[in-house]
């Protein structure tokens, strides 16, 4: 249940959200105006991202208990952050009539400008960097392997053991998994009914889905995109991303394809036909992070999954050689984290060498990188190495390693097909992870401990391979990290473990403000579970105070409703805060005139 959400300092000076950086910012001296802009915009326009200084201080978050609790404190703050450090360029934008999209999963905007608009926008003090937009293209070239009929069990839920959880009632039910990837086919009977929008009669798409994709890329060089652009309804343009969803969730029959088929899922389409652009991904990460509407409106974070997979990597193609283009990424991530969501991402596959682990998001230190096994438990040749040289950490990675050869799964047409990849291997990780929540809810967004416990109960692999002055017989390994994962293992130690932060007492609740967003007035109800004195305030984007609905005490199990009336204050954000004697409850509100 919600705790103490948001501490009343979060309204005081905004001054104070400062944290510590991504680690590639510390590896990094920024220019204003990256090369690989600077080379786009010499004979046209060119799409980038503009990264603002100002980022919030996240650090409070730890303590909190649930993961309703972080993702509500994170999405606040960085809210509020991007609301304030970007307006007076947003104004700027506004007033020469270039358009743009606000992100605050990361502090930016990314729109295309022109040199001489490029160089304004580098002057203005609030801004850090401006990298580039270019398009790039999802985790590389899966391998098709020859169709295979139903095997029953698939073989990588057996030698995972995940059918071995379900003899203990245990598949999923409770969790949500998330998909980043090529669009998927929501109506696939293999995982239709674990869709999170179907109710078995009805789609409601809203908060479910999102479609990223607002163009088609100039990578792609046949025709226009066959589901089409800015979907409201799922659609996979090429097959990846209904495959691997399948393996997070999928069961059809005699097709047992899915490690928890009990788990509901949401997705989001970040690639178009494979290719994707850096504001894609992000569209597709802060939409994870707090859900909306197919339209992008009313962002909910109480509706984030529990885990996300990421089969894909940012390529050379759009910049990605340079740890400048990376920052988005590496912050996107960690702040995802933050608000309890485990991000999954497959390795790589770019190997047998050493040293290629090499492309984010799969080299930052906050994602659980995932090498590929094939059914003898050796390493797939394909799957990707380390140690990570790239950014000169030499961090040990991959993380842990899953089947990822000969892999059958769902694909568009009602179809199933093998495919082979690392991107087959990180939607097994995704799916145990469903078990896991599904075992013991407590550990839902406590990353940290989830991640402990899978490095603790996989199944310890070696080999002969040295990379990086790293032995292949020491665990972990840069070959398969602490070995293949061992759903029985983990789901059993899930069992058997109590949460870091223990769930305290609910003192009341604050019910989401309806409608939202609103114009000239919203409604909201406070329900307190025992008597309780209660401050019910309202708040500008920049921590201001602009009214007080209530301050008073409430009877045990007494509702009382207030109404927000904002006829005569400006559009934007306002943050309506409940305040009680040990908790403090937080709900946004958007005005619209």
């Amino acid at each position: 249940m919600m705790m103490r959400l948001i501490r009343p300092s979060l309204f005081g000076s905004f001054a104070l959200f400062f944290v510590a950086v991504p680690f590639l910012y510390s590896q990094v001296s920024l220019p204003r105006i990256s090369d690989m802009v600077l080379a786009d915009v010499q004979d046209d326009a060119a799409d980038v991202l503009v990264l603002f200084r100002e980022m919030p201080d996240l650090s409070e978050v730890t303590t909190l208990p649930t993961k309703q609790a972080m993702a509500e404190m994170v999405y606040a703050r960085l809210r509020l952050t991007a609301d304030q450090s970007q307006q007076v360029v947003k104004n700027w934008l506004d007033l020469h009539q270039l358009p743009y999209k606000a992100f605050w999963v990361v502090n930016a905007l990314s729109l295309t400008v022109n040199r001489e608009q490029l160089e304004q926008l580098a002057a203005f003090p609030e801004v850090q960097h401006i990298t580039s937009d270019r398009a790039g293209i999802h985790m590389a070239k899966v391998q098709m392997e020859p169709i295979s009929p139903p095997a029953g069990i698939e073989w990588g839920i057996s030698k995972t053991r995940a059918d071995q959880v379900w003899t203990l009632g245990i598949k999923g039910k409770g969790a949500v998994v998330g998909g980043l990837d090529t669009g998927f086919k929501w109506d696939h009977p293999a995982i239709k009914l674990q869709y999170r929008g179907w109710d078995g009669v009805n789609a409601a798409h809203n908060y479910n889905w999102f479609d990223g994709v607002k163009q088609n890329s100039p990578l792609n060089p046949s025709g226009s995109n066959p589901c089409g652009l800015d979907l409201k309804v799922p659609c996979d343009d090429d097959n990846h991303g209904t495959h691997t969803m399948g393996t997070m969730v999928g069961l059809d029959g005699d097709n047992i394809i899915g490690m928890a088929p009990e788990a509901k899922w949401v997705a989001c389409r970040n690639m178009e036909r494979g290719w994707g652009m850096p504001s894609f991904y992000l569209a597709c990460f802060q939409w994870m992070l707090a859900p909306t509407d197919v339209n992008g409106q009313n962002p909910d974070p109480s509706k984030a999954p529990h885990v996300i997979n990421n089969s894909w990597y940012c390529a050379p193609e759009e910049g990605c050689p340079s740890l400048a283009e990376l920052i988005p990424f590496e912050t996107a991530v960690n702040n995802l984290r933050s608000s309890g969501i485990m991000v999954v991402v497959s390795a790589g596959n770019s190997g047998p060498a050493c040293g290629t682990v090499q492309y984010g998001p799969a080299i930052f230190e906050k994602s659980f990188s995932v090498a590929a096994t094939n059914i003898n438990n050796e390493a797939a040749s394909f799957s990707s190495r380390g140690l990570v040289t790239f950014d000169a950490s030499n961090r040990m990675k991959p993380n842990i390693a899953a089947p990822g050869h000969n892999v059958r799964s769902s694909i568009r047409g009602d179809a199933y097909a093998a495919l082979s990849g690392t991107s087959m291997a990180g939607p097994h990780v995704a799916g145990m992870v469903a078990l896991m929540i599904s075992a013991n809810p407590k550990l839902a967004g406590h990353v940290d401990q989830i991640e402990q416990i899978i490095k603790e109960t996989a199944v310890p692999h070696t080999t002969s391979e040295t990379c990086g002055g790293v032995s292949g017989t020491q665990i972990p390994n840069p070959v398969f990290g602490y070995g293949r994962i061992d759903a029985f293992a983990a789901v059993n130690k899930a069992l058997l473990v109590a949460s870091e932060v223990e769930e305290q007492p609910q003192q009341f609740v604050l019910t989401p403000p309806y409608p939202n967003p609103f114009n000239p007035s919203t409604r909201l109800t406070l329900t307190a579970e025992k008597a309780e004195r209660v401050n019910v305030s309202v708040f500008d984007a920049l921590g201001r105070k602009v009214t007080e609905l209530f301050d008073g005490v409430l009877a045990a199990q007494e509702t009382k409703a207030f109404l927000f009336e904002a006829q005569n204050l400006p559009n934007g954000l306002y943050f309506i805060r409940a305040t009680g004697t040990t908790q403090s409850h937080v709900r946004l509100a958007t005005l619209l005139k």
